[in-house]
């Protein structure tokens, strides 16, 4: 990982959640939570993905193979991504364990916490993606599914809801995968943004949820800039000169999407806050902290920035068909932390 004079985009994501915390907070930070909840996708997952497959299937993700966990862990953990996630960095700072996946736990009685976060899910429910001919590629997993999931893990222990007071609850990123799978099975992109009221619209509803369960204080990050996602990318090779980004090598018209997912989200936040006033909901700024990577990295010590680090082929060093991991693919770079993805589908180094 990065030195103390060299910060990984996941140390600059985590900074940006605690002062998230603490500017949202009436009071300290320090022994104000007593568990940590969260819900999302392959950003914050850590290690439900891997449970399902083999129990459904007995077939494993590719964050079961190596060169994932190569730089903390020193083992896969179910994690795409080469160390720690930003939701593990955020526990070690509040003073948390790593969260357990729920997720071949759900008999264990996790007072602390629990991940409920899934690799590949998404905002929508997979019928309705179906519908409209966007297919999943990993999972049936939508964030009403995790939400099932976190009431059937309260009914497993009922008190638990009492903590939800003093718990921080974490909802996403998530809706990303949404726009992913249309943009990668080629879906007209006015059809895709024409989702992004409703992706947006079922978050707000299971922040609503947590809230009526209990829930006192969330946070919600919103999404990447996508347009300097290597897998998008790769998509989009070829696109007119005009479409990118001169400075940082990002597909314009796909960050503006970014930011459209971004806007319309932070106005549902704060319609909720208005509805709930006692409540802190906290909007967590993925997509500036992240730009400030891609506008400037020799300031951060990052070498690549639209690059991925383990994957393999074309200007981006990724290929859907020979992804990181799975079949064993253990190439990767020397030194993870000088680059910003770690597999090229938003996952971070």
């Amino acid at each position: 990982m990065a030195t103390s004079s060299r910060w990984s985009l996941k140390q600059r994501l985590v900074v940006s959640f605690l002062v998230a915390i603490i500017t949202g907070l009436n009071s300290p930070v320090n022994g104000c939570f007593t568990s940590i909840f969260c819900f999302g996708d392959s950003l914050t997952d850590t290690g439900n993905l891997l449970e399902i497959s083999f129990s459904e299937s007995g077939k494993l993700p590719h964050s079961a193979f190596p060169p994932n966990g190569r730089t903390f862990f020193h083992r896969p953990t179910g994690r795409y991504c080469d160390g720690r996630l930003v939701i593990d960095f955020v526990a070690e700072a509040l003073g948390f364990e790593f969260l357990p996946p729920f997720y071949g736990s759900k008999n264990e009685k996790f007072e602390k916490g629990v991940n409920f976060a899934v690799s590949g899910a998404t905002a929508l429910n997979f019928t309705f993606l179906a519908e409209r001919g966007i297919h999943k590629r990993s999972t049936n997993v939508s964030l009403e599914v995790e939400l099932n999931n976190f009431n059937i893990y309260c009914n497993l222990f009922a008190h638990l809801l009492q903590l939800l007071r003093t718990s921080l609850i974490v909802v996403g990123e998530i809706g990303g995968n949404d726009y992913n799978y249309a943009f990668w099975q080629g879906k007209d992109t006015e059809k895709i943004r024409e989702l992004v009221p409703l992706v947006v619209h079922d978050i707000a509803s299971a922040i609503n949820e947590l809230i009526e369960l209990g829930a006192a204080t969330l946070l919600v990050p919103g999404n990447f800039p996508i347009g300097c996602s290597p897998s998008l990318l790769t998509q989009f090779q070829g696109s007119d000169k005009d479409n990118y980004d001169s400075l940082t090598g990002c597909l314009t018209w796909l960050n503006q999407f970014a930011q459209h997912h971004n806007d319309l989200l932070q106005k549902a936040i704060q319609i909720l806050r208005t509805h709930h006033p006692n409540v802190g909901i906290i909007y967590v700024d993925y997509y500036n902290t992240a730009m400030r990577f891609y506008r400037s990295p020799e300031q951060f010590g990052f070498k690549e920035t639209v690059k991925a680090c383990c994957g393999v082929g074309g200007p981006y060093n990724y290929n859907p068909s020979r992804s990181c991991g799975y079949p064993p693919l253990k190439r990767c770079c020397n030194d993870p932390s000088s680059y910003i993805s770690w597999d090229g589908e938003i996952s971070l180094s």
